[in-house]
């Protein structure tokens, strides 16, 4: 066995893939929610599939009960991730609370970040060098949430950021590519948000949870506070729309995306607002470098991205 990690929002998709990934190669993981089939305040319902995980319930804005379940671990993968009209009152108490579990337990904490912090007017490509420079509520609150985990290394509190783009997945998450972008194939029909000749980065999310745990198994060779970009696949509209139309083996009518109706909608419904908000990503040009990660991780080997798309399709 590898080590004990502590998945936080396990329920949520990077928390599930995180599970998946880290108990295949070998970890034993815990699995932390809020509730789960009912038991809450900390209750562990016992070993579920695969073998080697286990279940905690439990309130992540209690940092008691954040604390013991990190005891005994590790790692700590933060895949907290609260709707986006939350953030400015939800993340820097979760943020705290994660800083006390890994203080507590001496774990290394592991975040997978976003983009967000780059802002409107990003570079085509995007490093670990690139300066935050955020336009939107969210990314400076993540430019500060990352700030504070920065800081916190003076207090022995480790922590690795893995960056990525938007994810495509096996499941339906509620994501871009399954809520928005395919949600339609099966008629014949794709949704794309932006100009097709634009670049965007993208995460085959089994792959980027992948590489998270062998991060975690060479952690002891990074700095206090570590950033590393995943690369995934930069792909234009037109990139991913073809590779969708020859995984379905059909011609695909594509519409775009009504900003405007997205934006008016926002004027009641907070989370449509904070979307709109971020609509500067399917405008401009962006790639994520990988340099850094493929030095430490050579071996590592990303699913072929004709076989992501027909698995995520599949």
């Amino acid at each position: 066995m590898l080590g004990n990690v502590l998945i936080l929002g396990a329920k949520g998709r990077f928390g599930r893939a995180a599970a998946d990934a880290f108990s295949s190669a070998g970890w034993q993981v815990r699995c932390f929610a809020r509730t789960w089939n009912g038991a809450v305040n900390g209750a562990v319902t016992g070993a579920v599939e695969p073998a080697g995980v286990e279940r905690i319930s439990g309130d992540a804005f209690d940092a008691n009960v954040l604390a013991a379940a990190a005891e005994g671990c590790d790692v700590i993968v933060n895949a907290l991730n609260p709707p986006y009209h939350r953030w400015r009152r939800d993340l820097p108490r979760l943020t705290m609370n994660v800083i006390h579990a890994a203080k507590s337990s001496g774990a290394t904490v592991m975040i997978p970040g976003n983009i967000y912090t780059y802002g409107a007017a990003m570079p085509a490509r995007l490093s670990e060098a690139t300066p935050a420079a955020p336009t939107t509520r969210k990314g400076r609150l993540r430019q500060e949430m990352e700030r504070v985990f920065a800081g916190a290394a003076k207090d022995d509190v480790r922590t690795i950021i893995l960056r990525s783009g938007d994810f495509i997945e096996r499941q339906k998450t509620g994501n871009w590519f399954d809520s928005y972008i395919a949600a339609h194939i099966a008629d014949g029909r794709v949704m794309y948000p932006g100009p097709l000749d634009r670049m965007h980065a993208w995460a085959y999310l089994p792959d980027m949870a992948r590489a998270m745990a062998v991060l975690a198994e060479k952690r002891a060779g990074f700095a206090a506070f570590e950033q590393f970009g995943y690369p995934g696949y930069a792909l234009t509209g037109r990139m991913l729309i073809d590779a969708m139309a020859a995984s379905a083996g059909q011609k695909l009518k594509v519409k775009g995306l009504s900003w405007p109706l997205i934006r008016l909608l926002g004027l009641a419904m907070p989370q449509m607002r904070e979307v709109a908000e971020m609509s500067y990503l399917w405008r401009q040009p962006h790639a994520i470098d990988g340099a850094k990660l493929h030095a430490v991780l050579p071996e590592f080997k990303e699913t072929p991205f004709d076989a992501a798309i027909a698995e995520a399709l599949g």
